[in-house]
């Protein structure tokens, strides 16, 4: 078997994967900036909104840091996998870029 991942013929998100007498390619983790294999643990760099933890690449808890990143009033964070969401407090719906009571 000729391995034809040695002239990394996938694009940047992507990795090889050798087959008997083929290759393919397969999507890097959505944790990573280019990979090495499958998974969160083989990352090249970890992406906007994520960390390298234990050798992974982990979700940033950004309703969770020191600085608040929610600053209107009435308004909850809501951690997503690699990012958040600003969303108005229970009781509040968003009128114009502003929480007001419902």
């Amino acid at each position: 078997d000729l391995d034809e991942c040695a002239a990394s013929p996938c694009k940047d998100h992507q990795y090889c994967l050798n087959t008997d007498g083929s290759f393919s390619c397969k999507a890097c983790d959505a944790s990573c900036v280019g990979c090495t294999g499958e998974g969160s643990d083989k990352c090249e760099a970890c992406a906007s909104g994520y960390v390298k933890e234990d050798e992974k690449c982990t979700d940033i808890d950004e309703c969770n840091l020191s600085e608040k990143v929610c600053v209107k009033e009435n308004q909850d964070c809501v951690n997503t996998s690699g990012s958040y969401k600003c969303i108005c407090s229970e009781g509040f719906e968003d009128k114009d870029g502003t929480c007001v009571q419902t």
